[in-house]
């Protein structure tokens, strides 16, 4: 049965464009359109989507708000159709934060023309969204989840983070994944290079609103910069992220090779590095998304005598990225989102100083 899309969008262009392009697909179907969250709410009670498809920016009820309230009342998949734009950024995260599954960038010109090719994306992501695990948005505001007493004590007296580096992938569901790893951290953690599926656009502000939440400090990667302890490098949009050494000091490389299993940046592309540079010194984790980027480059890390965390089934948006590294056979352990700050750090702890060689 095809899956059922409601498109909620307040420009009847964008509204016949993605209907066009949804309808073309064999596997899905829009059974409705709305111009404004309140055509949508009548619109989701008589047709009982199985995925919407919503504008950020709307009259008569800003998208977010509609969000969540939807997350809190009747949860259920949702792509967001965003601007390439600052503000758009900001607004894409926090409805990232309140629980959509992923988002759709709009172009800024020749919107028709723009949508036909993304058409990919955007039917591939409404599949994803289609079997995403979705919960109900909790009572309390998202930001109230990460105070002071989240954060996970000090590594100073257990571990040497000099020469140790966390690895860290992700995709669809991933912003939220990461965050709540990254706000448990202590500020003397070891560094920590990240890659997350995400639009140029985007990744500057995703690490500039995680840097305002964590006590480590978070920033988008640079090319040749110095890999620091409690620093986190996020790879921007454009760019490969990839661990290199010079000397002593482990550094960040950005390149514009070719997308690896369709990304760039790439997972696979980050874990591979890590293998080579770092090797045992390296704690590879992959965290919720779509796809098997990140799998194989996992198996090498932990063939380098890297340790190797995923996150569990149960836990993930998307059980696909980590489902793949386990099957291929380079986890070494299958762990809740919530612990698994608290488990990297534990074993950094258990490995003692012996364990820090070049």
């Amino acid at each position: 049965m095809p899956t059922k899309v409601l498109v909620v969008d307040d420009s009847a262009l964008v509204r016949q464009m993605l209907s066009e392009i949804i309808n073309s697909q064999p596997d899905m179907k829009v059974v409705g359109t709305a111009p404004d969250p309140l055509v949508a709410r009548e619109q989701i009670k008589k047709l009982n989507p199985d995925v919407i498809t919503l504008d950020v920016e709307m009259p008569k009820m800003d998208g977010l708000d509609f969000l969540e309230k939807l997350m809190r009342l009747r949860p259920m998949p949702v792509v967001m159709v965003s601007s390439l734009t600052e503000r758009g950024s900001d607004i894409t995260l926090r409805a990232l934060e309140l629980g959509a599954v992923d988002f759709v960038t709009k172009p800024k010109l020749d919107i028709s023309r723009g949508l036909q090719e993304y058409t990919a994306e955007i039917t591939d992501k409404i599949r994803t969204a289609a079997r995403a695990r979705i919960k109900a948005l909790p009572a309390i505001k998202v930001e109230q989840r990460y105070t002071a007493d989240a954060v996970l004590p000090a590594v100073s007296n257990r571990i040497t983070s000099t020469e140790k580096l966390i690895i860290i992938g992700a995709s669809t569901g991933g912003t939220e994944a990461i965050k709540d790893v990254l706000v448990k951290l202590p500020p003397d953690c070891p560094g920590i290079l990240v890659t997350q599926h995400m639009p140029e656009a985007f990744t500057n502000a995703f690490a500039k609103r995680l840097d305002g939440l964590c006590k480590i400090t978070v920033k988008e990667a640079v090319d040749g910069e110095r890999v620091l302890p409690g620093h986190a490098y996020i790879a921007p949009g454009h760019s490969h992220l990839l661990l290199k050494r010079s000397g002593a000091n482990y550094m960040c490389e950005l390149n514009q090779g070719p997308p690896v299993n369709r990304h760039r940046p790439s997972v696979d592309v980050l874990f591979r590095s890590a293998a080579n540079y770092a090797g045992h010194n390296a704690i590879g984790v992959i965290l919720t998304g779509m796809g098997k980027d990140g799998a194989a480059g996992m198996l090498e890390m932990k063939k380098a005598g890297a340790y190797t965390f995923a996150q569990d089934e149960a836990s993930c948006v998307v059980f696909g990225m980590p489902k793949e590294a386990i099957a291929m056979g380079g986890v070494d352990e299958i762990v809740p989102l919530q612990d698994m700050a608290k488990r990297v750090l534990d074993h950094l702890a258990s490995l003692g100083t012996r364990a820090f060689r070049v």
